[in-house]
């Protein structure tokens, strides 16, 4: 390792250490390497500025966050509860088996893990702890989970930022993660089945008929956003950039004209959280191309290429390795870290073997939300304990059957790809 690459190293340990946000450490840490490589610091604006102005994907990034936090502030979520609860209600554990209903439908419009865990997941939360049967850690560790749905299932934000880095295709990556997605969504219904069996967990009360047509009706139509973008993209409509701005005009007017639920005080708060969500991926973003460059330029990725031919590994024990060392590495770093700045150094890697760079993405991503959910980071478990003060050991306590079991799936799309490449290839994907 040269002292330019040291220099980068340490200020980036150092800054994320000190608790500096992490896209001012990327920042800093490139202008450490420039220094100590006697560059022109003007490259930094130079690589920040041509990667922002020439990654037209990335206008999807705040578009869909803009949607995700229209549909949490527009009631939508309790109007998704309401009609889940009349299609899984009334089996064992329902409030349960309700969240991971709302969770899927929810992910279709989000993209985004956080979004779910605040939106639908709080509703339900609420709920459970209504009820004594439900303790707080399982109804914590159940919210937790299948949040991670929200950026396997499309729309999803880091499929986006991926497609980015890679170059494979967006809406092939939506489509990948539509069979994960709905797998795990059965089988986290499976253990919590399981669990209120053997637990005696209530059953919902019926909802009376006659309340029925109204609450299927307006809980119905956001399921109608996942058809449009998917069909839309499919159809060649629109691209999957402009299906981002589609799904932002979607939610406004669901929740604006439809719902009537959006005040201009409510309207300005979205615009105003949006933004400053957008900026901190902006900021990471920009400090991604500062870091992604001195890499290149040292010849990473190259050198990882090299080692892996050198190791003679296969496709299979490539992706274990992969594994083992995101599930590592989303202990301790943020997604956004793991995909703009691992993922570039291990994709020529994963070239050389021939490994298809859609089943490559879904496979990590779902790597990074099983990291949301396991500590010392974890993020989706202390942004559930902010919102409702479950102490994240009781939520772990209860968790571990739902982390076994992404797990085991994860293993699964590992070892057999077509779970990732079915759905793609059969609307005309050609695998790489």
């Amino acid at each position: 390792m040269n002292m330019g690459i040291m220099a980068l190293v340490c200020v980036l340990v150092a800054g994320m250490l000190l608790r500096m946000p992490i896209g001012f450490s990327m920042l800093v840490s490139g202008f450490a390497y420039l220094l100590v490589k006697g560059q022109d610091l003007g490259l930094v604006a130079e690589q920040v500025g041509n990667g922002l102005y020439n990654s037209y994907v990335l206008l999807a990034v705040p578009l869909f966050v803009f949607a995700a936090n229209i549909m949490n502030a527009g009631t939508v979520s309790e109007r998704i509860f309401d009609f889940c609860r009349i299609l899984v209600g009334r089996m064992r554990g329902g409030l349960a088996q309700v969240d991971i209903l709302v969770s899927v439908i929810f992910s279709g419009m989000s993209g985004s893990a956080i979004a779910d865990a605040a939106g639908p997941g709080l509703v339900t939360i609420k709920q459970m702890l209504k009820k004594p049967e439900y303790s707080r850690g399982f109804a914590g560790a159940v919210v937790v989970a299948s949040a991670t749905l929200g950026p396997i299932i499309p729309p999803s934000i880091p499929m986006v930022i991926y497609a980015l880095v890679s170059g494979a295709s967006v809406g092939a990556l939506f489509l990948g993660g539509v069979v994960p997605g709905f797998l795990m969504a059965v089988l986290m219904m499976v253990v919590v089945h399981v669990i209120a069996t053997r637990r005696n967990m209530p059953r919902e009360e019926p909802v009376p008929m006659r309340e029925w047509p109204s609450i299927l009706f307006r809980g119905a139509l956001p399921l109608s956003m996942p058809i449009v973008l998917l069909g839309g993209i499919y159809s060649g409509v629109f691209t999957p950039t402009e299906a981002a701005a589609v799904a932002a005009l979607h939610a406004l007017i669901l929740a604006g004209v439809v719902y009537r639920a959006l005040t201009w005080r409510t309207f300005w708060g979205v615009v105003m959280e949006s933004t400053r969500g957008s900026a901190v991926i902006t900021l990471i973003l920009a400090g991604s191309f500062m870091l992604n460059y001195a890499f290149t330029a040292e010849g990473v990725p190259q050198a990882m290429a090299q080692w892996v031919e050198s190791m003679h590994l296969g496709q299979v024990p490539f992706l274990l390795l992969v594994n083992v060392m995101f599930l590592v590495l989303g202990c301790f770093l943020d997604v956004s870290v793991l995909l703009l700045v691992f993922v570039p150094m291990l994709l020529p890697a994963a070239k050389l073997l021939g490994i298809d760079l859609v089943h490559f993405g879904v496979l990590v991503v779902l790597n990074m939300m099983i990291g949301l959910i396991h500590p010392p980071f974890g993020m989706l478990l202390f942004v559930t304990k902010a919102l409702t003060g479950i102490p994240i050991g009781e939520m772990m306590k209860e968790g571990w059957p739902f982390l076994v079991m992404l797990l085991l799936l994860l293993l699964a799309i590992t070892l057999y790809p077509p779970i990732v490449l079915w759905l793609p290839q059969t609307m005309g994907y050609q695998t790489q």
